[in-house]
């Protein structure tokens, strides 16, 4: 990294009044700008310095605690300050425009993660999992971002890389002595270690699959005719008043969201508007807003009340869903209609979907039922300590590595030059998750989607 980067700096406490605000410093020797903060004082690298923070006019803007770490031990691999000082957003304020008078400039989101990649402090994939330890919304994906961002990905990513370079080796090896590539890639068993090298791919892009599903979680729409009991089964899933019940249909003019945890997946519940016709302008609105819920959805829970069954109501919803929808086919209301509460998968689902269960939100009974069936739906097989979270990015590089190394296992004896380069294109594909082999403008849509400060 050029050592003509500028000083940057930026509050890194949330927004806010707080015991404590924070302010970080990065840049090239920054030991003079902490002298000068603290008014001749020089701390010593990773010691605690308590001091008055000065101002301009050498008058106290704060008192508090300075740290100063030396380059490159520090999480950026620059000289960083951290100013630990009383958490108000004035003061916080004041501080910061003093460290931009003395010559930083306003940190842009992710930068001190940017610098720290740029300057190997940590590779891509560890530096992603900084946000995603932020952004944990369960405790179970705070433990899976912490994993990776110790880099427990990287170092899988970082063995099928070795593996598929020492294949390479081998197999370009044989480009310069063509009469004797077949004997030699034989007997050095280079369809033995692809064979091998697809399997441990496809280990790690399991894992990866059910990280992803515990970071992003799932997102799950009730719908059905109005007045079928959706606000009801929402509140149950809550178990908070969430929506409001009563008996008039169109109660719920406006989708509806709630976020609970399942087994440590984050699921984002939205409870629609009935989806009808109405001359109604405000519920108009709400339904169109649903039917936006519903192209986004992952798995959608049809209420139908089984004394009816799929009336022209209920068919015109199933008719606008989009095609490829995991459904699950609600019976609610169980304490009024009689019906047991079981989840039956027997084919007789009147909506299409390849699940029923009878519940009642009333009660809760059957609650539990469902909550496993959507679990299941989005293939949660549960923590474990061989998960790290994943983003969409890291499955599309592990999917096309797939992709590559299946077209080099189809290469015949006579293709080796191809089978190579199937291979080669499987390597770039991996280094993209670590940033080995990664487009600028790649790293700049990453690292602007971090909050100010880290």
């Amino acid at each position: 990294m050029s050592a003509s980067q500028p000083t940057i700096a930026a509050i890194a406490t949330a927004p806010g009044r707080g015991g404590v605000g924070v302010i970080r410093l990065s840049g090239k020797n920054l030991l003079p700008l902490a002298q000068t903060l603290s008014g001749g004082k020089t701390p010593k690298p990773r010691t605690a310095l308590y001091t008055d923070f000065l101002g301009g006019d050498g008058q106290p803007i704060d008192n508090g605690i300075l740290l100063y770490f030396a380059a490159p031990a520090s999480f950026t691999g620059e000289d960083v300050i951290e100013l630990q000082g009383h958490g108000s957003p004035v003061v916080m304020d004041m501080l910061l425009s003093r460290c931009l008078e003395l010559g930083a400039r306003m940190a842009e989101p992710g930068e001190f993660t940017k610098r720290a990649f740029l300057n190997n402090k940590l590779d891509l994939a560890q530096a992603e999992s900084v946000a995603d330890l932020i952004d944990a919304s369960s405790k179970s994906a705070a433990r899976m971002a912490l994993r990776s961002l110790k880099g427990a990905f990287s170092q899988h990513i970082h063995e099928l890389v070795d593996d598929l370079i020492t294949l390479r080796m081998l197999v370009e090896a044989t480009l310069d002595f063509p009469e004797e590539d077949i004997d030699f890639l034989e007997a050095a068993d280079a369809r033995g270690k692809l064979q091998a090298l697809q399997g441990r791919l496809k280990t790690v892009l399991a894992s990866a699959e059910q990280g992803a599903i515990l970071r992003e979680g799932m997102n799950v729409v009730l719908v059905g005719a109005p007045n079928v009991g959706k606000s009801s089964l929402l509140n149950a899933l809550a178990g908070d008043d969430i929506a409001i019940v009563t008996d008039i249909a169109g109660t719920t003019r406006d989708t509806v969201r709630e976020q609970i945890t399942l087994d440590g997946v984050p699921v984002h519940i939205i409870d629609t508007a009935g989806l009808r016709e109405t001359d109604d302008v405000v519920e108009q609105i709400g339904i169109e807003r649903s039917r936006k819920a519903v192209s986004e959805a992952d798995v959608a829970l049809i209420l139908i009340d089984p004394r009816e069954g799929v009336n022209a109501k209920t068919q015109a919803i199933l008719n606008s869903l989009p095609e490829g929808l995991k459904k699950i086919e609600i019976h609610n209301k169980a304490d009024l209609t009689g019906e047991p509460v079981a989840v039956r998968s027997d084919g007789l689902a009147q909506t299409g979907a390849e699940t029923v269960i009878s519940l009642s939100a009333k009660t809760g009974a059957g609650l539990d039922l469902l909550k496993h069936a959507l679990l299941q739906e989005v293939g949660w097989q549960g923590e474990s300590e061989s998960l790290f979270l994943a983003r969409s990015r890291h499955l599309n590089a592990l999917h096309e590595a797939e992709t590559e190394l299946e077209n080099a296992a189809l290469c015949d004896n006579n293709q080796i030059e191809l089978f190579a380069e199937h291979l080669r294109l499987a390597q770039n594909a991996c280094s993209e998750i670590t940033g080995e082999f990664t487009a600028d403008d790649l790293l700049g849509v990453i690292f602007s989607r971090f909050c100010i400060g880290k």
